[in-house]
């Protein structure tokens, strides 16, 4: 398994530390930690869930001598992450996720106390999932081309791809190289405000993007999209908006106000292909040529990250990644 950074590993329960700790020479590259409680230990990597096997300390696609998660592992972890401090992280907590140092996330159930319609706390947390953030620095290379539209100019690119299959770390690497500007594709850089809802994108740890995502690139952290497009039009005069995972009217009728402010889009959505989009009452209208311009389709079949294929909604063509 390629070394996990320790931020990771000192947030786990004294417990699953070693038992992490015993697996770090496997040669898969862990995308998630899967902490159920009463439930095995699994960690996911290339769509594939591994569980941890206590009497070779190996991974296996087997369910074999798998190690349980206690109660204690979960009560153990949860009070690392938040620092021993809960009431600190509690407007994390509510949102269901929390960040650690370095950008990785880890997300948060259990029975959730709604008041007056608002998520006021987690308690009795019974699982977590750490997703493990890692950086690809030229991974949008190739694609670059398709998405620069002319001299410090950008194409209204919409990228659908299904769960984990490297849109998040993708779209972070368009934006670095929109934003510092790349000399072999003649462009000089441009502002871009990005949008991470979900914190994913940045991975920012309190204000600081542990993620390199350009020199000219404003974050609002964790607002909804609609409200963080209106804001950011008023308030930093961007070139280029860039959010991730679009999925409501609400969120859409925002990404057409930005167009008619002169401002560039670029987002994903989830979904295998153009013809599933067009099928989804609610996001169909995202295919409107005069929204969207290029639609790049994302698959895992060479691994997280791969470009299928790119459309031009104008041309009406199919271009096929290099």
């Amino acid at each position: 398994m390629a070394k996990l950074c320790n931020e990771i590993i000192n947030s786990l329960s004294i417990n699953l530390k070693e038992k992490i700790k015993n697996i770090q020479d496997e040669s898969i590259n862990i995308e998630e930690i899967r902490i159920r409680s009463q439930k095995p230990l699994i960690l996911n990597a290339n769509n594939k869930d591994y569980f941890y096997n206590k009497r070779t300390d190996r991974l296996s696609l087997e369910m074999d001598n798998p190690y349980i998660i206690s109660k204690e592992d979960i009560e153990q972890t949860f009070q690392i992450i938040c620092k021993y401090s809960i009431h600190t992280f509690m407007d994390d907590i509510k949102k269901g996720f929390i960040t650690l140092r370095g950008g990785h996330r880890v997300g948060i159930v259990g029975k959730v106390i709604v008041e007056d319609g608002q998520v006021k706390n987690i308690k009795h947390v019974s699982s977590l999932n750490i997703r493990v953030s890692r950086e690809i620095i030229g991974c949008s290379d190739k694609i670059l081309s398709h998405i620069i539209g002319g001299e410090n100019k950008v194409n209204n690119t919409l990228i659908i791809s299904p769960p984990q299959c490297g849109k998040t770390t993708l779209i972070r690497d368009i934006v670095r190289n929109l934003s510092n500007g790349n000399k072999l594709c003649g462009f000089n850089g441009i502002k871009v405000a990005l949008i991470d809802e979900r914190n994913e994108i940045a991975g920012s740890y309190l204000g600081q993007p542990q993620m390199d995502v350009g020199i000219r690139t404003d974050i609002i952290e964790t607002c909804p999209k609609d409200l963080g497009i209106m804001m950011l039009l008023r308030s930093m005069s961007p070139n280029l908006i860039v959010t991730d995972e679009i999925g409501s009217e609400k969120e859409i009728r925002s990404l057409y106000t930005a167009l008619n402010g002169g401002v560039s889009l670029i987002t994903t959505v989830h979904g295998d292909s153009i013809e599933d989009i067009k099928n989804r009452k609610e996001l169909s209208s995202l295919l409107d040529k005069e929204l969207f311009k290029k639609v790049i389709i994302l698959s895992a079949k060479k691994g997280p990250g791969t470009v299928e294929k790119i459309y031009d909604l104008e041309e009406k063509r199919w271009y096929f990644a290099n």
